[in-house]
């Protein structure tokens, strides 16, 4: 089978492997793209504007990594946005949402995934 996206190789507390590029920042990932200038508006708080470039690109599902322990939240305005955008949205630890990811990037179906990821707490 052919990937249609890059593919999350490991994660540990503040690094993220992707397609064989090491990461230190946190990052979106859309198909074959990463953008690893992400800056959000408050830290760890995620807002509508802090997705944007994921939201121009119209995916079906964005998960979203909190850090290793979760610390990063989704408001319920981005909760909101992301529903009228018809965008399903799957939440967890950035361990967890990097199997997910993965796990939905390999399954035979013609769905547009999505990542934002924290990496540190």
């Amino acid at each position: 089978m052919e990937v249609r996206a890059v593919l999350i190789e490991s994660y540990s507390f503040g690094r993220m492997i992707v397609a064989g590029e090491e990461y230190r920042d946190d990052l979106m990932i859309f198909g074959k793209e990463v953008n690893s200038d992400w800056v959000r508006r408050s830290g760890h708080q995620l807002y509508p504007e802090d997705l944007s470039w994921i939201t121009g690109k119209d995916p079906d599902l964005l998960v979203v990594g909190t850090g290793s322990t979760g610390r990063m939240s989704v408001s319920d305005e981005t909760r909101t946005a992301l529903k009228e955008k018809g965008i399903d949205l799957w939440i967890g630890n950035t361990d967890e949402a990097a199997d997910y990811f993965n796990t939905r990037l390999e399954e035979e179906n013609d769905q547009k995934v999505a990542g934002a990821f924290h990496l540190t707490c």
